[in-house]
């Protein structure tokens, strides 16, 4: 498993957007439409074959079949960061190996985007939302790769939980990055960057 992107939720779009812009100093991307959980997106290429995802409910589009993704239906609040997402090449041996409630596999697409994304039946990642969701790209394809620069680099991701230990347990045997910390703490996420205007951070 590696680390693939990390999400800013929001009750809007436009709030989402706002508050990653305002913090990082750099305009996102125009994203799309997820037609499965009725949510949409924008987009910051974040270097390293990472990026960052601004995050809501779209309302414009009906009701999904299921729960929604990374627990949107229960957000409430301020736009922060919510969720972190890693990538691997064989979802369902990564499953597999991992405690229960990383999800199920989803089929999804966007354009010529295909990816498969394991996803709670409560939309509730285990460990109060604070666990990776997994994400499996097909085709090589990889959002990433169509934005453009924006002199963004992700340099520390701090997930706090206080069952952090068994969480950063859970993992330690399938992924291993410098960037990531998981600590003991009142649930939440901070993350920290190098921009065109120096050292920014969201969330605390």
């Amino acid at each position: 498993m590696r680390l693939d992107h990390i999400a800013i939720s929001g009750e809007t779009l436009e709030e989402a957007t706002e508050h990653v812009e305002a913090a990082l100093g750099v305009r996102l991307e125009p994203g799309g439409a997820h037609d499965v959980f009725s949510t949409h997106n924008r987009l910051l290429e974040l270097a390293d074959g990472l990026y960052l995802e601004a995050i809501a409910i779209d309302p414009d589009a009906p009701d999904p079949t299921r729960p929604r993704w990374f627990d949107l239906d229960a957000f409430f609040g301020p736009a922060r960061l919510t969720n972190w997402i890693c990538a691997t090449d064989d979802l369902d041996a990564a499953l597999a190996a991992l405690p229960a409630g990383f999800g199920t596999p989803v089929d999804l697409t966007r354009g010529d985007l295909h990816w498969r994304m394991a996803v709670p039946e409560n939309g509730m990642l285990p460990h109060d939302n604070c666990a990776p969701a997994l994400i499996q790209w097909q085709a090589g394809a990889h959002p990433s790769t169509r934005l453009p620069p924006s002199g963004v680099r992700l340099t520390q991701l701090v997930v706090r939980h206080p069952q952090g230990g068994a969480l950063a347990g859970a993992l330690r045997r399938h992924m291993a990055d410098p960037r990531l910390s998981i600590e003991v703490g009142k649930a939440g996420m901070m993350a920290e960057f190098d921009t065109p205007h120096g050292r920014r951070v969201i969330g605390g």
